[in-house]
């Protein structure tokens, strides 16, 4: 396995990219827009850049991870030779479905169909293909080219020999690949959103305030990040559509999302992504500070 082809080049899909060009693969990044295709190796180097100046990779390595992405608006030329294809493309079960059954009419037989998806069944997306042996998840963490884990998914036909492979192939990128089942949210989030949602209701409930709820985690339970924190990182949308899935997959009241997350994202208060979630990380404002220790947080390291 040597050519990779990664579908959306934001977050998730520009962090994929780097850590297989930067382990040597070669790799097309695709997406529908060159203005996000541009801003995604402006990212990559910048967060190369940063490896540099931390010790962690040479310039030379640096500058052959770069030499090894190319960049495409045309998803039938970036697949024509891939080994392995990676979508990153929105956690939307719709788009993703579509993309998968236009992977699986374009790509060379050979090649095997991965999902970095987060909660959305391996198994459906199999099934609209003609390769369901082939489909596998891959569901990396953010930042990905810092964070070990890789939960490799298995759908209900995935093969041994797909699966075997991916698993090694996960160990090539100096990550720690652990092989899960195809159930609703997989294992980490159907572990950690319902936890999320909880702190968002004791929120609601007034407990306690955002501050107060997230100290109590770190503090008493040796988090890194308050779950309240976290959830501005992850994305309020993406945690309410994650435990939409919980809740539809599995008919348990449990994973209803609180009413106010259901309203922040309604009002389209995401996160850190649009400046302002439980936090308020605009610079200049009162929580300046917070935004700061966010930011190097969010910082390679």
């Amino acid at each position: 396995m040597k050519n990779i082809t990664v579908i959306g080049s934001g977050t998730m899909g520009n962090g994929i990219a780097h850590t297989f060009a930067q382990f040597g693969f070669t790799v097309s990044l695709v997406d529908i827009s060159e203005t996000a295709l541009q801003k995604a190796i402006a990212t990559i180097t910048k967060n190369l850049d940063r490896q540099v100046q931390k010790g962690s990779i040479t310039e030379d390595v640096k500058q052959t991870t770069l030499k090894n992405i190319s960049t495409f608006t045309d998803i039938t030329k970036a697949t024509s030779v891939a080994d392995l294809v990676v979508e990153a493309a929105s956690e939307n079960v719709d788009i993703k479905l579509k993309i998968f059954k236009q992977l699986d009419e374009i790509c060379p037989s050979h090649t095997i169909l991965a999902s970095n998806t987060s909660s959305i069944s391996i198994t459906q997306i199999a099934a609209i293909t003609k390769r369901a042996d082939k489909v596998i998840g891959m569901h990396f963490m953010n930042p990905v080219p810092v964070m070990k884990l890789i939960e490799v998914i298995r759908g209900y036909s995935t093969s041994n020999e797909v699966c075997n492979l991916i698993m090694e192939t996960s160990k090539k990128l100096n990550k720690i690949p652990v092989e899960v089942n195809d159930y609703p949210g997989f294992v980490a989030n159907k572990i950690l959103m319902p936890m999320i949602n909880e702190a968002i209701i004791t929120l609601y409930e007034g407990v306690a305030g955002v501050e107060e709820i997230d100290t109590v985690m770190k503090l008493g339970m040796a988090h890194p990040m308050g779950p309240l924190q976290l959830a501005d990182f992850i994305g309020l949308d993406v945690c309410l559509n994650i435990l939409r899935v919980l809740q539809d997959g599995f008919g348990n009241p449990k994973y209803a999302p609180c009413p106010l997350l259901v309203n922040m994202v309604a009002a389209g208060h995401l996160g850190a992504k649009t400046g302002k979630g439980f936090y308020d990380y605009s610079l200049g404002g009162k929580d300046l500070i917070l935004a700061e220790r966010f930011k190097k947080q969010s910082e390679l390291v």
